[in-house]
């Protein structure tokens, strides 16, 4: 199944909440309605397999993950101990392009992941273009060299202004680590863990 490249308010509305990466007065007065010709008569209650699809779905493209990647992360995860839930959370959040996202190099998770896939993000000064490379707590994410003028680059970190959150420190020359691992209370996902989890495990 190839990675959706439409467009993304399409996907927001099909699943009623604004998942995309910036704020919009238009999506979020059309959010309540399907997309398509037949949207607004189209909307019904869900069933419970329904609803934790939608969850999955949510989840799936908040962060830009395939089905068989993000069914093969939450099976990954309900093998470890701990709390499952938070365990999916930090487990997505640690990822190398959510983490350039988060940081403030990219505006867009998407753009953080082409920034990944070529070649343009070190870890720990080497070079490393896998997008799902899971960030261990002390490893340092910087910008290559030649990108660190990039006026893309320039501008995501300036209207970063100060909403770091509390795992990351920024360092010097478009750099940043991660300090500890997520927990749920440092950030507010926009879907139910518990009911993706209850649907992988049917």
């Amino acid at each position: 199944m190839a990675r959706y490249t439409g467009p993304k308010h399409k996907l927001a509305r099909k699943v009623g909440v604004n998942l995309l990466d910036k704020s919009s007065q238009s999506l979020q007065r059309r959010l309540n309605i399907p997309p398509g010709v037949h949207g607004r008569k189209r909307k019904k209650r869900l069933s419970e397999f329904g609803l934790q699809m939608r969850e999955k779905q949510k989840a799936k493209i908040t962060y830009g993950l395939l089905e068989k990647q993000f069914k093969n992360l939450v099976q990954a995860v309900q093998s470890k101990k701990g709390d499952t839930g938070e365990l999916i959370v930090s487990t997505l959040e640690t990822r190398l392009d959510n983490l350039v996202y988060r940081l403030g190099f990219a505006k867009s998770r998407m753009m953080a992941r082409q920034l990944v896939s070529h070649g343009h993000v070190l870890v720990n000064d080497k070079k490393l273009n896998i997008p799902s490379y899971q960030v261990r707590i002390g490893e340092k994410i910087s910008m290559s060299p030649k990108f660190e003028k990039n006026l893309q680059v320039l501008q995501a970190v300036e209207e970063r202004a100060d909403n770091l959150l509390s795992f990351l420190k920024i360092g010097k020359n478009l750099s940043g680590e991660l300090t500890r691992l997520p927990k749920k209370d440092d950030l507010q996902v926009p879907f139910d863990v518990q009911l993706i989890i209850e649907y992988y495990s049917r």
